[in-house]
């Protein structure tokens, strides 16, 4: 059971659904300024006041993080910095790293580190979990001498570099999803949904055992659909909360490794501890719309991205290899077509193997879907993947520190461009 610190800002014991919390005004005053652009369009963390909106070279006057153990000038000591998180903010255009020190802030395109902050002493930061590109940040401590205890959720003001908030539980967190409106906690074997507003508990879940925190939640506005584990091997739960519903689909025969949800929730894509198939679902109704391969060894999949159309599907992994899929025809697929054959190729549109004629006499294998475009990676280290705001293009960070932004051609497909790389820990080392 959760339990929840109030804001000494705001005493609030009688919650007020009007009520703003006092860590939202920075973003929501921003907000009211101008328009919510979509994510093509919208400026490099635009949500965060100029004087913050800077890399660490430009930080050394004038900034409003202050911070009086960080050195701007100083270079990085003989340790190395190890890594501990790394994820996308909700548009891809912005990620954010957990370190054994605190955590960094960085732009995608054009790559740049925003800002950082480094902790005195225990300074272990296990999770960070970004609000698009506003000055809120939830946090989980993590590594060997956690800045924060494992079992709680921080909420983080940038603006006024502290923590303003915090949500306590029994057990440890396995990971945060945030919404503007929701916050999600994802534990061992439960969800707690939480009103950004008011931070009151709104829903929990009871889910399979689920170590890696897998939630997945869409960002469109209005529509708010939440994706966990359920409460049998290979199956999905899909809350959909404007409708009130709720859909069980049986994903996979073996356990769910990995899953993500369209923008607007509307698309799920699923992947198995085999990782040799990925499935797309339909999240009404739970139908297949379309099923791709990844290879026909077993793998480790590590992450699933849609693109901001749902037009491309990438997939990574620990095979070293980042595959993007075409997903033409998923929009336009009928449910009829979806549910008549669960197991074969429901669209038609979608091309496949060259060797499909010989489909039924030769394993199911030599007729699937396979990627359009690839492109290889050293193996043995974490990536995730998600599409850039330029066309046709995909961004990569791993846990080694890289950052790779690359290019595909839709039209011949094959192995991807690699536009830019760079090693955020050390980044004197980019070409």
């Amino acid at each position: 059971m959760a339990t929840l610190s109030s804001f000494s800002s705001h005493p609030n014991p009688n919650p007020d659904p009007t009520f703003i919390s006092p860590m939202l005004q920075p973003y929501l005053e921003q907000q009211r300024m101008q328009p919510d652009p979509p994510p093509e369009e919208e400026s490099p963390y635009n949500a965060v006041s100029d004087a913050q909106a800077r890399d660490s070279s430009a930080n050394d006057s004038g900034s409003t993080l202050p911070n009086p153990n960080h050195n701007p000038h100083a270079r990085p000591g003989p340790s190395p910095i190890k890594l501990l998180h790394v994820s996308f903010n909700q548009d891809y255009g912005c990620f954010a790293s957990g370190t054994e020190r605190g955590f960094r802030i960085y732009n995608c395109d054009p790559f740049r580190e925003i800002f950082r902050r480094d902790f005195e002493g225990n300074g272990g930061v296990g999770s960070v979990e970004m609000l698009f590109r506003c000055n809120i940040l939830a946090f989980v401590g993590g590594g060997d001498s956690p800045h924060y205890p494992l079992n709680k959720v921080m909420i983080w003001d940038d603006h006024q570099g502290r923590c303003i908030g915090e949500l306590s539980f029994r057990s440890e967190v396995r990971g945060v999803r945030l919404r503007r409106d929701r916050i999600v906690v994802v534990l061992e074997q439960k969800i707690f949904v939480y009103n950004f507003a008011n931070l009151s508990l709104l829903h929990q879940i009871e889910t399979i055992a689920n170590p890696k925190g897998l939630c997945a939640v869409s960002q469109a506005a209005g529509s708010f659909v939440l994706v966990c584990p359920g409460l049998q091997k290979g199956q999905v739960r899909v809350e959909h909360y404007a409708a009130k519903k709720t859909k069980f689909i049986m994903a996979h025969d073996s356990r769910i490794a990995c899953f993500t949800l369209s923008q607007d929730g509307n698309l799920l894509a699923t992947a198995s501890s085999k990782g040799t198939l990925v499935r797309i679902f339909n999240t009404h109704d739970g139908s297949l719309l379309q099923e791709v391969r990844r290879g026909a060894d077993r793998a480790e999949i590590y992450s699933l991205a849609f693109s901001p159309t749902s037009q491309w599907l990438a997939v990574s992994s620990d095979k070293g290899t980042v595959h993007v899929f075409s997903l033409k025809g998923t929009a336009t697929v009928s449910i009829d077509q979806a549910n008549s054959s669960p197991d074969s190729n429901p669209s038609a549109a979608i091309s496949s193997s060259s060797l499909s004629f010989i489909k039924g006499v030769l394993p199911k294998y030599f007729s699937s879907e396979w990627s359009v475009a690839q492109f290889r990676l050293p193996e043995g280290t974490q990536y995730s993947v998600a599409f850039g705001h330029q066309k046709n293009t995909v961004a990569i960070l791993g846990l080694d520190g890289s950052f790779y932004r690359c290019k595909y051609d839709p039209a011949t497909g094959g192995e991807m461009t690699q536009l830019e790389y760079h090693n955020f820990l050390k980044p004197e080392e980019a070409f």
